[in-house]
């Protein structure tokens, strides 16, 4: 079937904030522009920034609730982002700039628990975003399946909980995960779909507060004896893709 664009989320800083895009123009095996282009590496961390490291090393929603609330704004331009968050004064600051770290670092103290790993530095991967998975992947996001969650768990909820890159309708609920193997074209651009994204405990905090208040692993579990929710794509042929444009399988 083919159905349209919704909305394209970015993460500038990996588990740091999302930020709506109007069209986006991607390119084979990359990331999206702009998507997890820095991690934040807690002081546990082994990541130094010399190649692509599993999620663990990061500070992360899944452990730290409070960031699911944060905002961001990358200026492409000058390189600066700009975080906000319900209980933190905006921040805007160079991730790259070592002279910016301390005025990071304790902008986002408040909102980390206090018996975990504090955050210690930010890294970024020449060439490719932190996505969760170990290619550069885009992630795809259906609000059929989304509207299945929120029945299950008797009220509405975020589509921003998923932080996904790329949403879309099916109509029919996790009818993306037939997709396995196989290609979609958004708008002029390819993908490979590669897996299922398995969800973590971020999920659970509300996007606009960043308190726990909803079991979405559980109703994953119980009503479909998964804990996925979207799945990883490989850009194989770049191009640009904005809301309203059409999504197809080939």
């Amino acid at each position: 079937m083919t159905c349209k664009v919704t909305n394209i989320w970015r993460h500038p800083l990996k588990s740091h904030g999302r930020e709506a895009l109007e069209t986006v123009t991607l390119s084979a095996g990359q990331t999206m522009p702009g998507d997890r282009v820095w991690a934040v590496a807690h002081e546990a961390s082994s990541a130094d920034g010399s190649e692509w490291v599993p999620c663990a090393n990061f500070t992360r929603g899944s452990k730290a609730p409070q960031l699911m609330a944060v905002n961001a704004k990358l200026d492409d331009a000058t390189g600066q982002l700009t975080l906000s968050h319900p209980d933190r004064p905006d921040l805007t600051f160079d991730p790259d700039a070592a002279e910016d770290l301390t005025r990071f670092l304790d902008w986002e103290k408040p909102l980390l628990p206090a018996n975990r790993a504090g955050s210690s530095h930010i890294v970024r991967v020449p060439g490719r975003g932190m996505t969760d998975s170990d290619f550069p992947s885009v992630t795809l996001c259906n609000l059929a399946s989304h509207r299945a969650v929120e029945q299950a768990i008797g009220h509405k909820l975020s589509p921003l909980r998923w932080r996904g890159n790329i949403w879309f309708d099916l109509g029919e609920a996790w009818a993306e995960n037939e997709w396995i193997g196989r290609e979609v074209q958004v708008g002029e651009a390819v993908f490979a779909v590669r897996d299922r994204v398995v969800r973590c405990l971020a999920t659970t905090a509300n996007p606009e507060t960043g308190e726990r208040d909803a079991d979405t692993l559980k109703t994953l579990k119980d009503n479909w004896g998964h804990q996925d929710f979207s799945v990883y794509a490989e850009v194989v042929r770049g191009g640009p893709v904005r809301i309203g444009d059409a999504v197809k399988v080939l």
